[in-house]
């Protein structure tokens, strides 16, 4: 499906962006595999089953611009150019009352979630408005919370807010140049960040109850379909979530 494709996943060391780039990778994409922890990027990359595409560690901060652009760099050197940017690197602050977070708890989620993807997504487009054939897709990881926060979680969602804001501004500047951009928002994937919902967490009538949840695999099927779609087609915004979870509804 996507042989000879290149694509660039942040957060790739565990979780939602390494079963990403194990899926690429198995469809035929050579991955860029971006992440603070190289040892953790070189998991990801030695989990490979079969496929013919290639697994490239480049260990990054996404906070950092100057980090995002090395790595970007390296991976155009690499593999040449780049058709994928899943934006998928994030984070979240302590779950505790708005007023109890420090400045430092809410900018650290503000770096990541927020200026992380813009940081990178200035990269990606640099490339793709330069290479032959010209264009590409980024696809922006939202989530469920911009549209239905969760108690105590105010730094998680903004940033999720501001996100849909950056996808649809990428998606109209990207426009001319075969540069499409789309969000995924979901809902209740199990990570290791999310095994949390497994045993209980808080609600917004105040109780504390499990959720259900879903596999990483299922929100990585979702993105290699948004990317199997030619540049003239574009999942503008996709919602993934756990059948049963508490989202839709009152409570």
């Amino acid at each position: 499906m996507g042989k000879g494709r290149i694509a660039f996943i942040t957060g790739a060391g565990s979780g939602i962006g390494r079963a990403t780039a194990l899926l690429l990778q198995k469809n035929g994409y050579s991955v860029a595999l971006a992440g603070r922890r190289a040892n953790a990027l070189e998991e990801t990359a030695g989990m490979v089953e079969g496929g013919d595409g290639r697994m490239l560690p480049v260990p990054m901060d996404v906070a950092d611009p100057a980090s995002v652009a090395g790595a970007f760099a390296r991976t155009t050197d690499e593999f040449g150019r780049l058709d994928l940017l899943f934006n998928n690197a994030g984070t979240s602050a302590p779950v505790v009352p708005m007023e109890e977070l420090t400045p430092e708890q809410w900018q650290a989620v503000v770096n990541v979630n927020l200026n992380g993807s813009f940081y990178c997504a200035q990269e990606a487009i640099k490339i793709m408005k330069s290479q032959t054939p010209k264009g590409g897709r980024i696809v922006n990881n939202g989530s469920i919370s911009a549209h239905a926060p969760r108690p105590f979680s105010a730094p998680y969602t903004a940033t999720k807010h501001a996100i849909t804001g950056l996808t649809k501004s990428i998606s109209l500047d990207g426009r001319e140049h075969d540069i499409a951009c789309g969000q995924i928002d979901i809902g209740n994937a199990l990570t290791e960040r999310t095994v949390r919902m497994t045993k209980g967490v808080p609600q917004a009538d105040g109780t504390t109850k499990i959720e259900p949840v879903m596999t990483a695999e299922q929100v990585a099927s979702a993105v290699l379909y948004m990317d199997s779609l030619p540049l003239e087609t574009n999942v503008q915004f996709m919602t993934i979530m756990a059948t049963k979870m508490p989202f839709v509804g009152r409570g």
